[in-house]
């Protein structure tokens, strides 16, 4: 297995540009070629999942034409993507998979869709449920409830409102939502749980506004879609900086003094993570935004408070704030946190083992993280990375605790990041 050795660090300081947001990018992605007309994305993100999604887009019919390292133009298909016969492999990019899953059960072609093994064990039965209420043909072809899948022409009916879960994945309802437009008529949703994740959706809701299809909604319980709305080109599209991927460096401002500074994202940002900043602010970290920054410090000698925290609106960037909970004054808890259960691995056991490596005691239940901090992390304690992105990204901040660390599989931050570890190493010493 390739590693990383990272060097002890004990300081942190400088400016970050911050490259697209993933959920972004494969959102828009997918409107840009539903939608009619062209459209120029500025600052796309360049990851393994949005490379996944592009090649889908390309085998299904779609013209896309790259016209600088982070943009591309995408030719509308305006409802209808041309290709009725494709076998798509789509890593285990969800934002692909999911809204893909819901825009091919309607498009009236025949499709197989499949992934890497672990795509293979996240769930995607509550989408598929959602689908098939509406007359979606759709066939597991291994385990029951989840990828990989055979998609077929059906006769869809949109009459009768549409019962699904949010408690799960926000992905799934983000996944009806983009794609009932496809099929013309009013459209209604009501959702028969707790939905997780609610920043995502606003994502979605106001990605889908941009491009034209207004979606009205009761609460967070129940969405509808009138009928005749179709996608249009806004022209132009810039993608903000990814809100997640603020976090590390941010979370290194707060350990290591700072300031560090992310740009890319800020105040005005329509991604929910951007809370992670309010996070940091109660453990008693100094923060500072503009529209398109913020900025992360903590005066010398002040230690951070131990937390006790409801993480459900933004569980992907509190799993940084699990790693912070190592240089806390006290034992700290991360609460409502399930969804990490069905991400790239079992984030929740993955994460207990992993700082159990570096000496901290750690209880772990069914949605819920407590960590006590060791009086001094293990040095040398080489983490395994579970092909999980944020896995490897979180863990780079332990070295700041002043101890070596060995990142196993650093290249599994290609998924968003692949740049990460060398933009690191640039504001810590």
């Amino acid at each position: 297995m390739e590693f990383l050795d990272l060097p002890a660090h004990s300081r942190a300081l400088g400016t970050v540009q911050l490259p697209g947001s993933k959920s972004i990018s494969n959102r828009t992605l997918l409107l840009a070629a539903l939608a009619q007309g062209t459209t120029e994305i500025r600052d796309l993100l360049k990851s393994d999942d949005t490379d996944r999604m592009l090649d889908a887009l390309r085998t299904l019919g779609v013209s896309v034409t790259a016209s600088g390292p982070h943009d591309y133009r995408i030719e509308g298909t305006g409802g209808r993507f041309s290709n009725l016969n494709a076998d798509l492999f789509l890593g285990n990019a969800g934002t692909a998979f999911r809204p893909l899953t819901a825009a091919l059960a309607f498009n009236g072609g025949t499709y197989t869709l499949h992934g890497v093994a672990r795509m293979h064990e996240r769930p995607i039965g509550d989408l598929v449920d959602g689908l098939r209420q509406l007359g979606a043909d759709i066939t597991y072809l291994g385990a029951e409830g989840f990828p990989p899948l055979l998609i077929k022409p059906a006769r869809i009916n949109t009459q009768t409102p549409i019962k699904v879960r949010g408690d799960v994945s926000s992905q799934f309802l983000t996944a009806l939502l983009m794609a009932l437009p496809m099929v013309g008529e009013a459209a209604h949703i009501e959702l028969v749980s707790e939905l997780i994740s609610k920043p995502y959706i606003e994502i979605t809701l106001k990605l889908m506004a941009q491009f034209g299809v207004k979606v009205t909604r009761e609460d967070w319980s129940q969405f509808s879609l009138p009928a005749g709305q179709t996608y249009g080109s806004p022209g132009e599209v810039f993608v903000e900086g990814d809100a997640s991927s603020a976090s590390y460096f941010l979370a290194a401002g707060a350990i290591g003094g700072g300031p560090v500074r992310v740009q890319g994202v800020g105040a005005k940002s329509i991604q929910g993570d951007i809370a992670f900043a309010e996070a940091l602010a109660a453990l008693g970290v100094t923060i500072s935004q503009g529209d398109n920054w913020v900025e992360a410090s903590r005066p010398a000698g002040q230690p951070l408070r131990a937390f006790d925290r409801d993480f459900n609106h933004i569980p992907d960037a509190a799993m940084t704030l699990a790693v912070v909970a190592l240089f806390c004054d006290g034992p700290s808890r991360l609460t409502n946190i399930g969804s990490w259960r069905v991400k790239e691995t079992d984030r929740i056991a993955a994460m207990a083992r992993e700082l159990r490596k570096l000496g901290a005691m750690v209880e772990e239940g069914e949605d819920w993280l407590a960590i006590t901090p060791p009086p001094q992390l293990t040095a040398g304690a080489a983490i395994d990375t579970y092909d999980d992105h944020r896995m490897a990204m979180c863990f780079s901040l332990a070295s700041l605790a002043g101890v070596p660390v060995r990142i196993n599989d650093p290249k599994c931050t290609a998924k968003t990041f692949p740049e990460y570890f060398e933009v690191f190493s640039q504001v810590v010493s």
